[in-house]
């Protein structure tokens, strides 16, 4: 699983690449009038502000737990990356969405017959300072996605700000081809709408990368818990004990990128004393942490224990 400290690096070169490149875009759409420049200079703004407040989210997250959030800030990252998302869709893709229909409908004079030299120059720019940023993230995403194919890392992984800087990144550098292409053919078939229509594909792949990244993250932002296989190894090693019968119900919650919440019930062996539970439990947590760093607490409730003096069954729960 990746440390935030490798995420932090792919979000901070994003964030200044995507700045420097608004800045040249906007200029190089004002010289040349051309709506792809323009929606290309929107998507570099909205990804330079996306990269604030995923850096913002990962702030909050590492916020030490207090009286009226027992469990900690871990899911302020959840809820930032959920507003990426939004902000991609709507701002980002909306506005070139918008800016390409209008300029379909009702092509800017200054963008018939203007030289398109600016817009090259930019556009080469941007490609280099991009393509410094998304050498960074994918980087960081090879290295923490270890030996797992890209997709299912995305699908699995419980920090959405790597995945999302790498997203964003493989955008903006599709979105340039599209620019480049718009601009080019615009110019060479001396036909303007065709730089509206490149604005218009932006817009459509903005949202889709909008659409995927909603989506991954509000699983996480709902309550998600590990996957089956480790979840089978959880129970693996609970039931792996010589205290321990069987295991019930095992809960698990990631209430942020690096902090798992486990809750599990335990069946013990007919006649186990509680000091013998006890050692049980304590076994059982040093295991699990063992093999999963990440969880944060474990809550064990003993569900068979031996008749108490008055016959009955008592229950116990830890935690740790």
């Amino acid at each position: 699983m990746a440390g935030q400290g490798e995420s932090k690096v792919a979000v901070v070169a994003a964030v200044a690449a995507n700045l420097a490149i608004a800045v040249i875009k906007f200029i190089a759409a004002a010289l040349t009038g051309s709506s792809a420049m323009i929606s290309e200079g929107i998507h570099s703004l909205v990804d330079t502000g996306n990269g604030g407040l995923l850096l913002l989210g990962m702030k909050r997250a590492k916020e030490p737990a207090d009286a009226g959030h027992p469990f900690g800030h871990g899911k302020s990252l959840y809820f930032w990356s959920l507003v990426v998302a939004v902000s991609i869709f709507g701002i980002g893709g909306g506005m070139s969405l918008y800016e390409g229909i209008a300029h379909v409908r009702h092509v800017a004079p200054e963008a018939v017959g203007s030289n398109p030299t600016a817009a090259y120059i930019v556009l080469a720019i941007s490609l280099l300072v991009e393509g410094m940023s998304f050498t960074v993230a994918i980087r960081q995403f090879w290295k923490a996605k270890g030996d797992k194919g890209p997709w299912q890392f995305i699908r699995e992984s419980k920090d959405p700000s790597l995945y999302t800087v790498v997203l964003e990144d493989t955008a903006a550098m599709l979105g340039l081809v599209l620019a480049f292409l718009g601009v080019f053919f615009g110019h060479v078939l001396q036909n303007p709408y065709l730089d509206g229509a490149a604005s218009i594909a932006i817009g459509l792949l903005l949202m889709s990368v909008a659409f995927l990244l909603a989506f991954e993250t509000k699983g996480l932002l709902l309550g998600e818990g590990v996957d089956a296989e480790a979840l089978a190894d959880i129970r693996r090693r609970v039931e792996g004990d010589p205290a321990v019968t069987s295991a019930g119900d095992i809960l698990t919650m990631y209430m942020g990128p690096h902090e798992l919440l486990l809750n599990l019930g335990v069946h013990f062996t007919p006649g186990t004393t509680a000091e013998q539970m006890h050692e049980s439990i304590r076994r059982i947590e040093a295991d699990l942490a063992s093999a999963y760093p990440e969880i944060g607490r474990v809550y064990i409730e003993a569900e068979s224990l031996p008749p108490a003096p008055g016959g009955e069954t008592e229950s116990e729960a830890t935690n740790s």
